[in-house]
C-alpha cells in the first residue's frame, strides 16, 4: 500500500485508507462493456484478507463476490451496531446478542447513475434482564446519533429493532 505523507491530523481526526485493485482484465481490456469483467480485490494495510469485489450482478458482476452497493449497507449496518452496543454499556444494558437484517434501496436515475433512496436496519437485540428491555429499545436513537457512517450518507436510515429478553 503506497504511502501518504499528509498533515498532521486535529484531534479527534481519523484517516481511513484502502486499495482497490482491478483484477477483472480478460486479455482486451475495456475493448466494450461486456469484455471485461467487474471483479476486484479491496484490501487495507495491516488486514488478514482482501476482499472479493465486483459489481451487483445486474450490472454484469460475479454474484459470488461483494459488491459496493452491499459493502455501503453492511458498513451501516456494522456501525450502528458498534454504536448501539457502546450506547448500551454505558446505560448498564446487558446486550447477549445481536443481529441486523438491513436491506437498501438504490434508484437508478435513467442517465446511468443513480443513489441509494434509503436503508432499513433491522437490528433484534437479546438482553440479560426483563427489566432492561424498554431501555435496550429506545437505545437504538442514541445509537444512530453516534453513527459516523450513518452521519455520512445522504439516504435517510431508519431503524426496525426488536428486543428480546434472554430465555424468554
Amino acid at each position: 500500500m503506497a504511502e501518504l505523507i499528509a498533515p498532521r491530523l486535529a484531534l479527534g481526526e481519523h484517516r481511513y485508507a484502502v486499495e482497490v485493485e482491478w483484477t477483472g482484465d480478460r486479455g482486451e481490456g475495456t475493448a466494450s462493456y461486456r469484455s471485461y469483467s467487474r471483479a476486484h480485490v479491496v484490501r487495507a494495510a495491516g488486514k488478514l484478507h482482501e476482499l472479493a469485489a465486483s459489481s451487483d450482478r445486474t450490472f454484469h458482476g460475479d454474484r459470488e463476490r461483494w459488491n459496493p452497493e452491499e459493502l455501503l449497507l453492511a458498513a451501516l449496518a456494522d456501525c450502528h451496531m458498534l454504536s448501539y452496543l457502546h450506547v448500551a454499556a454505558n446505560h448498564g444494558v446487558v446486550v447477549r446478542g445481536y443481529t441486523d437484517a438491513a436491506t437498501g434501496l438504490m434508484r437508478e436515475d435513467g442517465r446511468g447513475g443513480g443513489a441509494f433512496v434509503e436503508a432499513v436496519l433491522r437490528p433484534e437485540v437479546v438482553v440479560a434482564d426483563a427489566s432492561m428491555a424498554d431501555l435496550a429499545q429506545t437505545l437504538h436513537h442514541e445509537a444512530s446519533e453516534k453513527c459516523f457512517i450513518a452521519a455520512s450518507v445522504a439516504f435517510p436510515v431508519r431503524h426496525a429493532p426488536t428486543v428480546r429478553v434472554l430465555g424468554a
